[in-house]
């Protein structure tokens, strides 16, 4: 397949870019630091721009067959700005599925019906900013017509790759605190091939 990545020297990305190789994939990894990557590799295309321009979106769409997202918020309103942008580009060539990290604040709240984990007391975060950010992501997907899946990690320490964790739609898992890079990186590289979780939420916690 050609995997387009989004946040591709991130912590979650840059392993994703790894998974994707190693399956024999053709991977466009879309940065704004190309020297960031130290991979050498014929499957890999590197790709400089902005998420925020929508010549360097398009350019980078062309072709690919699978959408992968894994930028964060850095502090910034970049998140929620971009997804329009990448939106309206996978509608207007043609590609529908793509898989975002996003995080377990948007998930549903179980001690409270109706809102979210990062708007509850469930929510051990002093500062919703980076949910927020998230949850206008969330409602963007929701509005369009992409096949999409939000992957909602709890806490990302670093640490090796298990391949033992629990997932759960729309929830994080009971007593759930917390989930390796290398894990969620894993489930969400698996997601190109999976059908389970289109137009859902997923929570996923050890």
């Amino acid at each position: 397949m050609k995997i387009l990545v989004l946040g591709a020297t991130g912590r979650v990305g840059s392993q994703i870019v790894t998974y994707a190789l190693h399956d024999r994939h053709h991977v466009t990894a879309f940065v704004r630091t190309p020297e960031k990557i130290q991979i050498n590799n014929e499957n890999l295309t590197i790709i400089q721009g902005n998420v925020l321009n929508m010549d360097d979106i398009v350019r980078a769409m062309h072709g690919i067959d699978v959408v992968i997202s894994a930028l964060n918020t850095d502090g910034t309103t970049t998140l929620s700005e971009s997804m329009p942008l990448i939106i309206e580009a996978m509608e207007n060539e043609g590609i529908k599925r793509i898989i975002t990290v996003g995080t377990a604040g948007i998930l549903q709240s179980r001690t409270t019906p109706n809102s979210l984990r990062y708007q509850s007391s469930e929510s051990k975060q002093k500062s919703t900013r980076a949910a927020e950010e998230h949850h206008k992501v969330y409602d963007l997907l929701n509005q369009s017509t992409l096949e999409w899946t939000i992957v909602c990690p709890t806490y990302l320490p670093d640490g090796e790759r298990l391949g033992i964790y629990r997932i759960e739609r729309n929830f994080l898992p009971e007593g759930g605190t917390k989930i390796s890079v290398s894990d969620t990186a894993e489930f969400t590289f698996k997601q190109i091939k999976e059908r389970d979780y289109i137009k859902s939420r997923v929570g996923i916690a050890y």
